[in-house]
């Protein structure tokens, strides 16, 4: 079994409610995040990949537009602008054409956060 990451950036304002430090993070203020998505599996016998590369790239180009250089609060089906959320929303913007997608993580090496979401197991 192998595991194949890539990864991309993003930089992207929001708000956020919460219960402590409620001021600066009430106002509009950004960061920048680094993604990292996993794919899960067995190399194709004929290919000797997980999956072609190319195709892996496509998909992330597409969920790094909609998201980079963006106010998160305006992404339709985000929710608050949290890691766990858009780790979430990645996954679900993926999912649909990664079909070995494992793993999504989202980080903000700025602060030392990470926030992984694994959605459904994918057997291979």
């Amino acid at each position: 079994m192998f595991e194949l990451s890539k990864q991309f950036r993003f930089d992207a304002a929001h708000t956020l409610e919460r219960s402590i430090e409620t001021e600066s993070s009430r106002r509009i203020h950004g960061h920048s995040y680094r993604a990292e998505v996993t794919v899960r599996g067995r190399p194709d016998p004929a290919t000797g990949m997980i999956i072609d590369l190319g195709l892996l790239q496509r998909a992330m180009e597409d969920a790094r537009d909609a998201l980079d250089h963006r106010f998160l609060d305006e992404i339709n089906d985000l929710g608050p602008a949290t890691m766990e959320n858009l780790s979430r929303w990645i996954w679900d913007r993926l999912r649909p054409n990664i079909a070995n997608l494992y793993k999504v993580a989202v980080h903000r090496d700025s602060s030392g956060e990470t926030c992984v979401y694994w959605g459904e197991e994918v057997t291979a």
